[in-house]
């Protein structure tokens, strides 16, 4: 008798062991990110009965399938594609000039919206009843993706057609940093108030652009922003598809905001080699034993600077992933040239970047990075305040 209420009760014990770790384990379960343009639920509905533009690139992708094929086999009348730079297939060098055309795989027209052609006009958005944004973003206020949703939102304020925005994780989302752009210096490379790093996904970009009356005439786009399932800032994501030519990989977008600068002095950061932003160099052997020669590469890199030429700099590539925004680099190569005059070969090119014509005064008057990033503290802040005001995730 005893054995057998022995038996029992050790039963019910490993009954209640196995619930309570089954409980335990469905509490810890890792809920899956879930992109806004996998879900098909929430948006075909908008779509249906409607001619649809997209403004679409190479990194619109559901899955491994294109975003216009799946909206097509799902029935979605698409009318029109319009290109960012690097143009719809990616390809294209920066700066370089893309066209508009047809897209050979759908027959599609696509209308280019970088060159001297940024913004859409009513005759781009005819045949078009409502426009969809679904492209892969970096996070820095001078990639000109952000650029374009921004021109678009505005033709579609103009013109009265609503704008979709399908959300993406920012790889650059969990912090932000830089100078706030001064309006005196807004450019396509930066056409917002916002700092270097904004830590804001193109959806909550969307809404603050809208929000704030940043649009012109401070016309409000009629704005859908269909956001992620489960993404929070702080969450690392790898790109899945390189989202241009020269940010081939993690750390290269991580250490893009930080490298850009240098794009506005003569020396090489990897264009023309197969590591791009992930080493700095020049052809002199004072900066560093590091070596490479930036040669001629199609689809990456047609014209880098220093081309065919060996320059001596640093190699980054095992820098961590948690690196953030940075001058540490550009002021160590600064001193190393023996604070040349002409170390900012193009300076206009640099307080476009910038934001400001401060950062480049800053540097020459020998300030140390910490005096000038005390120099942002109050526009941080009072950025700071402002982005809560738009966050989707947390």
């Amino acid at each position: 008798m005893y054995y057998k209420y022995f038996f029992c009760s050790l039963l019910a014990f490993c009954v209640l062991i196995s619930c309570h770790s089954n409980s335990s384990n469905e509490n810890k379960e890792i809920k899956t990110l879930r992109l806004a343009c996998e879900k098909l639920d929430e948006y075909l509905p908008l779509l249906e009965n409607k001619q649809v533009g997209l403004l679409v690139n190479h990194t619109s992708k559901v899955g491994n399938v294109h975003l216009i094929d799946t909206l097509i086999s799902n029935g979605v009348n698409v009318t029109k594609i319009y290109a960012p730079e690097h143009g719809f297939r990616g390809d294209a060098d920066a700066g370089e000039h893309v066209v508009s055309g047809i897209d050979v795989k759908t027959g599609l027209p696509v209308v280019s919206l970088y060159g001297k052609h940024k913004k859409p006009t009513s005759e781009d958005l005819a045949s078009v009843d409502v426009v969809v944004f679904d492209i892969q973003d970096v996070g820095v206020r001078f990639y000109t993706y952000i650029s374009s949703m921004h021109y678009m939102m505005e033709a579609c304020a103009e013109n009265n057609i609503p704008m979709i925005v399908f959300d993406r994780p920012n790889p650059n989302g969990d912090y932000f940093d830089g100078p706030v752009l001064d309006l005196d210096y807004q450019s396509f490379v930066g056409m917002h108030p916002i700092p270097v790093v904004h830590g804001l996904t193109v959806g909550e970009l969307a809404l603050m652009i809208n929000g704030e009356g940043w649009l012109a005439d401070k016309k409000k786009c009629d704005l859908t922003v269909v956001s992620m399932d489960h993404y929070t800032h702080v969450m690392p994501y790898a790109l899945p598809v390189k989202p241009s030519p020269n940010l081939p990989n993690d750390i290269s977008i991580r250490l893009y905001p930080s490298l850009c600068f240098f794009e506005a002095t003569d020396f090489s950061v990897g264009r023309g080699t197969y590591m791009p932003f992930q080493v700095v160099g020049y052809p002199d052997k004072r900066y560093g034993d590091f070596t490479f020669t930036p040669v001629s590469i199609d689809g990456m890199s047609k014209n880098p600077i220093q081309q065919d030429k060996l320059c001596y700099g640093i190699d980054l590539r095992q820098e961590d992933l948690s690196h953030r925004f940075s001058l540490e680099y550009l002021m160590r190569f600064y001193a190393a040239s023996g604070q040349s005059e002409t170390f900012i070969s193009r300076e206009r090119w640099f307080n476009l970047l910038a934001g400001n014509a401060t950062l480049q005064e800053q540097i020459k008057a020998g300030k140390s990075e910490q005096e000038i990033r005390d120099s942002w503290k109050n526009e941080l802040a009072n950025y700071a305040h402002m982005r809560e005001l738009y966050l989707l995730y947390p």
